[in-house]
């Protein structure tokens, strides 16, 4: 019976070790941050206005000269789209039809250089 059961024990402890490799931390910014790729994407919004924060994984900030990405957020039941483009030196912004409220629920798609696409997922 073991035998049986194992295979689905380790399953499911696979599934809840998945998602809380994937749940959302705080950036310095008091924003949800998440690991896209090489870099810390951290999400911080404000009524309308979504700035996503670039930093490595040492958490020094990375040039955003060159980026650019889409958020699509879930904001009371429907879906927000919202076009992000560099502005300072480690920042994406973008402005939202509809007021913002953290936690964010979405993802967020960069592209980095014309090259790499990140998947910020929260």
């Amino acid at each position: 019976m073991f035998s049986r059961l194992f295979p689905a024990i380790a399953i499911f402890a696979a599934a809840v070790s998945a998602a809380a490799a994937s749940e959302s931390e705080f950036g310095k910014n008091g924003g949800q941050q998440t690991h896209a790729g090489d870099y810390h994407v951290e999400a911080v919004p404000s009524g309308n206005t979504l700035t996503v924060y670039m930093t490595d994984h040492d958490e020094k900030s990375v040039s955003t000269k060159g980026f650019r990405g889409t958020a699509i957020l879930v904001v009371d039941g429907k879906p927000q789209r919202i076009t992000l483009a560099p502005q300072g030196e480690n920042r994406l912004v973008g402005t939202s039809a509809v007021p913002l409220k953290a936690p964010i629920r979405g993802a967020i798609q960069i592209v980095v250089d014309g090259k790499t696409t990140l998947n910020a997922k929260f």
